[in-house]
């Protein structure tokens, strides 16, 4: 590659050669719509701010200047198509419905293998694969006697047979402007100075609509046919599942996070068991998308604070460190059930109020919602619980102003 630094940012020399690869948002299929070109391997065909893989593109750039990656490297993408089939929905063809990911994408190697033969360096965003997965917790049900094995979807041995899919961002400007109800101009001004101009062209190319953000991305844990998704007589339950990994992966007692994975994912069998289709949607978005640093300050305002810790001032300590209190803002997250041609979720396991009038409001029904089980909520999470409880998330009870005053949480040294 040649050695000379191409700048992103001048419109004129890019514009000229976009002819052909023109994205038209929400068209009808893929050839249509056009591929994402994001990739500077040839600078001259982007039609895309940003870069492949999100964040990990940092890793991808530390790989080539150690010498460990060449940088004109392409993906050999022979037999990476897509385990199982979804789509495409008519969702795919609405603009408006889905505009935080490409529906297309998972599909790229096949609807443009031409063109990719051809010498354009067009990248999945999507990939879709089978495996098996097994936690401690289902071993528990099984024994329980709330699970029961049948050899197919669930064995004996807690293994469980499920199609996984990995989502990277792709962030249809105009749209997700739309969707927060704030001008273009203002949503690409803010990303341009809240990443400290990393993406120049987010200002100075109003003429690229799609842009790859560096943020971590989204896996799906389907349970059953996925072939039966996008069908209206098709029940679907669903755990829709923000990342904690002090609590999903070593089991931190301070939040309910891993227990009520769990109990989705018990639910997404059961459904599937009973001829339907168990979604686990597990996004990326560590400390309510504050971040782990954020998240563990405040652990340590909390637990410090004058009186311990308790409910009523549960959001307060983290708006004292973040100045907000919570930054996943899910107008976004109904995309995925878009993509995957979901209209209505008929056990939901989450009490959030926020995720559910999100999905109500892009018009996807929720027939039931599935609160965590009290026996499974542990004793230092009860903070949290009476104060999601208490801000408007789904319960039959809802504790008084006394409750929320008591100190529940350990001390910083228990």
């Amino acid at each position: 590659m040649s050695s000379h630094i191409v700048l992103t940012s001048h419109p004129q020399t890019q514009r000229n050669a976009l002819t052909g690869t023109q994205i038209h948002w929400g068209a009808s299929t893929a050839a249509e719509r056009g591929p994402i070109i994001a990739s500077l391997t040839t600078p001259a065909q982007r039609n895309a701010i940003g870069s492949h893989s999100g964040a990990y593109a940092v890793y991808r750039a530390l790989a080539i200047a150690a010498g460990r990656l060449q940088a004109d490297h392409r993906p050999d993408l022979t037999d990476t198509s897509p385990a199982a089939a979804i789509g495409p929905h008519p969702q795919w063809r609405d603009a408006q419905r889905i505009v935080s990911m490409d529906p297309w994408g998972h599909l790229v190697a096949a609807e443009f293998a031409e063109r990719i033969a051809a010498g354009e360096d067009i990248r999945p965003t999507i990939a879709v694969t089978k495996a098996h997965i097994n936690m401690p917790e289902l071993l528990g049900a099984i024994a329980a006697g709330r699970l029961t094995p049948d050899g197919d979807i669930l064995n004996a041995n807690g293994d469980v047979k499920v199609t996984k899919a990995a989502i990277d961002p792709v962030w249809y400007l105009p749209g997700v402007a739309e969707r927060f109800q704030i001008k273009e101009s203002a949503l690409r001004r803010a990303l341009f100075e809240q990443t400290a101009g990393m993406f120049p062209e987010l200002v100075t190319r109003p003429d690229l609509k799609v842009f790859l953000p560096p943020i971590g991305g989204m896996t799906l844990y389907l349970f059953g046919d996925v072939a039966q998704l996008g069908r209206p007589e098709t029940r679907v339950a669903c755990r829709l599942h923000d990342e904690c990994n002090g609590s999903d992966v070593f089991g931190s007692d301070i939040c309910t996070c891993r227990p009520y994975l769990a109990h989705g994912i018990e639910v997404c069998i059961e459904m599937a068991q009973q001829g339907g289709v168990g979604l686990v949607v597990y996004n990326r978005k560590e400390g309510r998308a504050l971040g782990e640093v954020t998240k563990f300050l405040v652990y340590n305002a909390r637990k410090r604070q004058q009186g311990g810790d308790r409910a009523e001032t549960y959001f307060a300590r983290t708006e004292c460190v973040a100045g907000v209190q919570d930054m996943r803002f899910q107008e976004l997250m109904p995309d995925v059930f878009h993509w995957l041609g979901i209209t209505r979720i008929d056990r939901w396991a989450s009490m959030s109020n926020m995720k559910h009038d999100a999905l109500v409001q892009q018009g996807i029904e929720v027939v039931e919602r599935v609160p965590i089980p009290d026996a499974l909520i542990p004793a230092d999470a009860r903070v949290e619980m009476d104060a999601k409880v208490a801000a408007g998330y789904f319960s039959s009870w809802v504790p008084d102003a006394n409750e929320l005053a008591q100190a529940k949480g350990r001390g910083l040294n228990e």
